[in-house]
C-alpha cells in the first residue's frame, strides 16, 4: 500500500511471440481496462506526483486494469516486435488474461486511444465505452506536418543518443513538453521514470513507431459509447487532432479542457473537470457535496484557489498570475462566498480535501 492507499495486485501473462508483459489490476466497480502509453512503470507510479492521482481516481471508482507496454517498465524491454498490430494484440492478451466476462470500457490516453480503437473494432461485442484523453488518430509521420515531423526526428535521435545519461537535460526536452505546467519535483521524477523504465534504443524505436499510428479511416466504424477530453494547449499531441478524433467518431462526445499539459496534474483545475465528466460519463461515484460546491467556481478562481492551498499570499498569487492584489482579493472574497467559509485556513481544507491542493 502506497501513502495514498492505492492497493494492487501485479501479475506477469506471457504474449504469443515470448514476451513476458506485466499488468495490475486495482479498485472495484465497473471494470475500466487502460491501453499502455508511453513510458509507464506499474510500482512507480503509484507513488508518482504525475500519474499517482490517475490511478487513485480510477482504482477509487472501478476495477482499474492497466499495464506496461512492451519495452519499458515492468515488461521485457528486448522485444522484437513494437508494431502498432502487436500492441493491440498485446491489450487482447491483457483483457484475457483478466478473466472479464462483461463489456467494460477502454481508457486511451496518447497513443493509446489508437489501441482502444484498434480492440473496439476487432471486438465491438465486448467494449461498452470508450474514454480518450490526450489522442490522436495519426501518428506525426501521417499528419502532413513538415515541421512538426521534422521536430520528432530529431527528439527521436537524441533520445537514442542521450536518453540514459545523468544529465536530464536530454530527457527533458522530451518531459517539459508533456508537463509544461509542472513543478520541478514534477518534471524531476519524470525525467527520473524516463532514464530508469527503458533503454534509450528502445526509446527512440518506440517513439518512432508512434509515427506511423493510423486508424483515421477507421474511425466511422466505431460503435462504442465514446468520450474524447483534450488539453486545449496540449504541446505533445494539438487540441486539433482531438477534435478530428472525436469528430470522425459517430456520437462521440468531446470535452475540451483548460490546461498545456498532455498529462493533467493534480492541482490543476482542468483536473476536476476531467474527473467530473469521466464520471458523469460512465456513471460512477457521485461528487461529494464539497465536489459540487467547486463547480461553481470559474477557472480563475480555481486557479487562485489552487495557489491559496499551496500557501502562497495574495501578493505571490499576483504574480504568479500577473494580475494586480486588488483583484487576488476580489477574487478570493468571491470564493469565500462559494464555498461558505470566512478564512483562508477553512478553504485550504476544503480545497485539499477535493484533491485541489
Amino acid at each position: 500500500m502506497t501513502e495514498r492507499g492505492i492497493q494492487q495486485r501485479v501479475r506477469y501473462l506471457r504474449t504469443p511471440d515470448g514476451v513476458r508483459l506485466a499488468w495490475a489490476e486495482s479498485g472495484a466497480g465497473p471494470p475500466v481496462v487502460k491501453a499502455a502509453n508511453w513510458l509507464t512503470h506499474l510500482e512507480l507510479e503509484r507513488e508518482s506526483p504525475v500519474w499517482r492521482h490517475w490511478i487513485k481516481f480510477f482504482s477509487d471508482h472501478t476495477h482499474f486494469i492497466r499495464y506496461d507496454e512492451r519495452g519499458c517498465g515492468m515488461t521485457d524491454w528486448n522485444v522484437g516486435d513494437v508494431s502498432f498490430p502487436r500492441w493491440v494484440d498485446d491489450l487482447e492478451q491483457v483483457v484475457d488474461a483478466s478473466g472479464l466476462t462483461e463489456p467494460f470500457t477502454l481508457l486511451g490516453i496518447s497513443q493509446g486511444a489508437s489501441i482502444c480503437i484498434g480492440y473496439a473494432l476487432r471486438h465491438p461485442e465486448r467494449v461498452a465505452a470508450l474514454v480518450l484523453y490526450g489522442a490522436y488518430a495519426q501518428g506525426w509521420a501521417r499528419r502532413n506536418d513538415p515541421a512538426g515531423e521534422r521536430e520528432y526526428q530529431a527528439i527521436a535521435e537524441l533520445c537514442s543518443t542521450s536518453w540514459g545519461r545523468d544529465n536530464p537535460a536530454f530527457r527533458e526536452v522530451f518531459t517539459s513538453r508533456f508537463i509544461p505546467g509542472g513543478t520541478r519535483a514534477q518534471l524531476d521524477w519524470f525525467n527520473e521514470l524516463c532514464r530508469t523504465t527503458t533503454a534509450p534504443a528502445i526509446a527512440a524505436e518506440l517513439l518512432r513507431a508512434r509515427a506511423h499510428i493510423d486508424v483515421a479511416d477507421q474511425l466511422a466504424s466505431v460503435r462504442a459509447r465514446t468520450l474524447v477530453l483534450h488539453a486545449r494547449g496540449d504541446m505533445v499531441v494539438p487540441v486539433s487532432t482531438g477534435r478530428s478524433l472525436a469528430a470522425g467518431i459517430p456520437g462521440a462526445e468531446f470535452v475540451e479542457l483548460e490546461s498545456r499539459n498532455h498529462i493533467l496534474l493534480e492541482d490543476e483545475p482542468a483536473w476536476p473537470r476531467f474527473c467530473d465528466a469521466v464520471r458523469e460519463f460512465l456513471a460512477v461515484g457521485a461528487p461529494r457535496e464539497s465536489e459540487r460546491i467547486f463547480a461553481t467556481l470559474t477557472v480563475r478562481e480555481r486557479e487562485i484557489l489552487v495557489r491559496l492551498a499551496r500557501g502562497l499570499t495574495n501578493l505571490d498569487i499576483a504574480n504568479d498570475l500577473f494580475i494586480s492584489e486588488k483583484t487576488v482579493r476580489n477574487h478570493v472574497t468571491k470564493i469565500f462566498e462559494k464555498l461558505g467559509v470566512n478564512s483562508r485556513a477553512q478553504a485550504i481544507v476544503l480545497a485539499k480535501d477535493s484533491g485541489l491542493g
